[in-house]
């Protein structure tokens, strides 16, 4: 008999995915939905950076090209690091992927022995864990909890190192929760992986989506170029999303090996994306900062109603764009105020399990729509929760 390989049965899927497919049979029969559940941005890359793509594309930059990425954009990226999060990094240690997942994926495929045990938030990115099991490696949860401001919880991090730890893998900003890390939860987490000798990959995809303060990268840290990963790309802070393009930054012997990797898989990253995603990094309209200023109102404005939702908490995200919303006082699971939201109200989030099991009396909604429809989801939410408001009245 004919069989799929079993690593596949250890990978699971996104939740957003399947919300966003219910809310679009929704639409398909004559429903208003209002999309809060993909994390993807609302805006388009700045007209710069189309030129760029559309300028290489008649020029007929369209040939297989640097396994590596283009020596131009390698440069261009380490110069971008070194402006924007004071991190020195040579071109040599940069490569360029056809996504953040693939840059990510080649990543862990270089680091994770089957049999390793790898740390990862909960709630969290839910490709980690996925694809950690995927290599026959171990998924340990960490948590990021209400109780501790949803910073990582130090003291367990290191209680949970064992002689077959390999990596410690987070986002900061994190995706879902918004939580920016802080710098003693860094120099923590350093520690840990100097003092055993572990790898760090740092999700820094939301790095430039921030709402207070300079972004600080864990790379930075003494002792920390040697043994860090960093996993970034063009589809949040420049809303690129369908270019897909990421890149990686490490140790020239780590990307040796994930170069090795993309030689076995998709030879190179399409060249006309990475002629626009130079001019992109130029920023020359201020595209980025405008971008940002616009998630903060959105946050200001949307936070603040959510916490006017009977049954609804919400702690303001320090970064990236995501609400993420405590419902345990409604006295419902947050399956059941999802469905209602969707169903009833028409607003697309996502119940928190899809993050892990840390995020079970949780929503989270993504700040990727204009304010005025913002404002129409929360009209939406005030108006159903008539279901659990006797529930909250009576606690």
């Amino acid at each position: 008999m004919t069989r799929i390989a079993s690593r596949v049965s250890q990978l699971n899927g996104e939740g957003a995915l399947a919300v966003y497919s219910r809310a679009k049979q929704l639409e398909r029969a004559g429903r208003s939905v209002i999309h809060l559940e993909l994390g993807e941005p609302d805006f388009h890359p700045a007209a710069p950076t189309v030129d760029s793509l559309r300028n290489a594309v008649a020029a007929g930059r369209d040939r297989y090209c640097a396994t590596r990425g283009l020596p131009a954009l390698r440069e261009a990226i380490a110069a971008y690091l070194k402006r924007t999060r004071r991190l020195d990094v040579a071109a040599e240690q940069v490569l360029v992927a056809p996504g953040c997942k693939m840059a990510l994926s080649l990543a862990m495929m270089a680091l994770i022995e089957p049999g390793d045990e790898v740390l990862f938030p909960d709630p969290g990115f839910p490709i980690y864990p996925s694809f950690t099991r995927g290599l026959g490696a171990t998924a340990v949860p960490f948590g990021l909890e209400e109780k501790n401001q949803l910073q990582p919880d130090l003291d367990q991090i290191a209680a949970k190192i064992t002689p077959r730890t390999s990596v410690i893998i987070f986002n900061s900003p994190n995706n879902p929760t918004g939580t920016v890390f802080s710098a003693r939860a860094l120099e923590k987490i350093a520690e840990v992986a100097r003092k055993h000798d572990l790898w760090v990959i740092s999700d820094e995809i939301y790095a430039r989506i921030l709402f207070a303060g300079e972004y600080q990268s864990i790379r930075g840290l003494p002792g920390m170029a040697e043994r860090t990963v960093i996993i970034d790309g063009f589809s949040k802070s420049f809303a690129m999303t369908g270019w897909r393009l990421g890149y990686a930054v490490a140790p020239v012997h780590v990307i040796d090996a994930m170069d090795l990797l993309v030689l076995n898989t998709f030879t190179c990253t399409a060249e006309f994306t990475q002629m626009g995603a130079i001019e992109a990094l130029r920023d020359s309209t201020g595209a980025v900062e405008a971008m940002v200023e616009e998630y903060r109102k959105r946050r200001e404005l949307f936070v603040a109603g959510l916490n006017r939702i009977p049954g609804f908490r919400c702690q303001a995200p320090q970064g990236a764009f995501y609400a993420w919303v405590n419902i345990e006082e409604t006295g419902l699971s947050a399956e059941e105020v999802q469905a209602i939201l969707l169903e009833e109200g028409g607003v697309a989030g996502i119940a928190g399990a899809a993050f892990g099991p840390g995020g079970k009396n949780y929503l989270r909604f993504s700040l990727v729509s204009a304010r005025n429809l913002l404002e129409d989801a929360l009209e939406r939410m005030q108006r159903v929760s008539l279901h659990w408001r006797a529930a909250v009245s009576q606690q």
